[in-house]
């Protein structure tokens, strides 16, 4: 039985949640001793928000919503001044926090309480994370700063003023598209080189592994290549990071696949999932027999959101969407399956990716964009094969290839099931 009068139902849950964001960032607050606020006072703001936007929406008077903003900031700005003639200045990170939490508040009571929530939560660990946040940021480097400017210049600045409209023979070419691929790319990428920064060369060969697929398995087949024929005793570590570096490729692609061309998510994962089995099986193997020792080196990936890169790499994409187009046109199937290996031995992104637009465009059926995705894949494990053997030598071949050779036979075991 709800003792809760209907017209006051939604007042009490708005004013809930406000409570609910004002506690949970108070939490945070509270455990650290130079805060200027803590549970209560940020719970009070909260509400407060609340408060001031449902009295400015019923009076008429938006401008109150205003007014008890500035009044928290100022008194909170107060406060510190006045704590700092008497001790070390302390920052305004609560005080920040303390005028974000009065808008959440007000958030909630203007209809937008799940977003209010999510920044409550993104607040929160903006605070409790301040160490880790610290040590990242001192630990960056020119060209990581570099890489993440770019990577906004390529996602927010050119992206959104690029035309959406298709171009070109064929109706191949759509800017937006091409582009929107160059950022998808460019972004994982950053995600793994990011991470091969974070994690550095001692927590362990997998994550190694695992983080150098996303930044450059080619890259990381070739510096582990190198590596395993300098030093003889690390030929088994090498052999298994190459393994899970390009394992890592089929799982990139699959989620790229699953946000370029959902439909077609289904006989990809069959395919990419013959093939990681055996991958992460030799791998594993590799691992029960390993005997690791001392630090590993980083591979050395280059900026993956260098102008330049991005540049290139949209260039390529294009110029195989329209071979591919112009080759269908003139040989059918077999002018797709061309590309997706010629381009595949160098660049399997651009040629995977080509092949799902031609999908979306409905200028190639589901089994026949399948076969191209692997071909490009199958294309791709042979040139590192050959970077493996003509750089590792055969003692890391020895190692190496029995995993490289399973993984594309599960591939194409995946294609004669599909």
């Amino acid at each position: 039985m709800s003792f809760v009068v209907p017209e006051l139902a939604v007042p009490v849950e708005a004013f809930a949640t406000a409570l609910g964001i004002g506690l949970l960032i108070g939490m945070e607050r509270e455990r650290r001793p130079d805060s200027a606020a803590g549970l209560r006072t940020f719970s009070l703001v909260a509400m407060q928000g609340c408060l001031f936007a449902l009295l400015g929406e019923r009076m008429g008077e938006p401008w109150l919503l205003a007014v008890g903003l500035l009044v928290t900031a100022a008194v909170m700005v107060a406060s510190n001044f006045s704590t700092a003639q008497e001790e070390k200045y302390r920052g305004f990170t609560s005080e920040a926090a303390i005028v974000v939490t009065y808008g959440l508040g007000a958030a909630v009571w203007l209809g937008y309480a799940t977003l209010a929530v999510m920044l409550a939560i993104a607040t929160t660990a903006l605070l409790y994370f301040k160490t880790e946040l610290k040590q990242f940021s001192d630990n960056l480097t020119a060209k990581d700063i570099n890489s993440m400017l770019q990577f906004a210049v390529l996602s927010l600045v050119i992206l959104p003023i690029l035309p959406s409209d298709d171009f070109g023979p064929y109706g191949a070419i759509n800017p937006r598209q091409v582009w929107w691929m160059v950022v998808l790319i460019s972004g994982l990428a950053l995600a793994g080189y990011v991470a091969l920064r974070i994690i550095g060369a001692r927590h362990g060969a997998a994550l190694l592994g695992i983080f150098g697929g996303l930044a450059s398995s080619t890259a990381t087949t070739m510096m582990f290549s190198r590596h395993a024929a300098q030093h003889k005793d690390l030929i088994r570590l090498s052999s298994m990071i190459i393994l899970i570096a390009n394992v890592m490729v089929m799982l990139r692609l699959g989620v790229i696949a699953s946000v370029v061309a959902p439909n077609l998510i289904a006989p990809i994962a069959l395919v990419f999932v013959c093939g990681i089995i055996p991958g992460v099986s030799m791998a594993f193997y590799r691992w029960k027999t390993l005997d690791q020792g001392g630090a590993l080196p980083l591979p050395e990936v280059k900026n993956p959101t260098e102008l330049k890169t991005a540049l290139s790499f949209g260039l390529i994409y294009a110029i195989v969407l329209l071979a591919a187009a112009w080759l269908q046109d003139i040989a059918g199937e077999s002018g797709l399956y061309i590309v997706a290996l010629v381009s595949g031995l160098t660049d399997a992104d651009a040629s995977v990716l080509s092949t799902l637009r031609m999908f979306n465009l409905e200028k190639v059926a589901e089994r026949e964009a399948v076969i191209g995705v692997t071909l490009a894949l199958i294309a791709n494990l042979i040139f590192k094969i050959g970077l493996v053997i003509s750089i590792g030598g055969r003692p890391l071949a020895r190692h190496a290839l029995p995993g490289l050779l399973a993984i594309g036979a599960g591939m194409i075991s995946g294609l004669i099931i599909l």
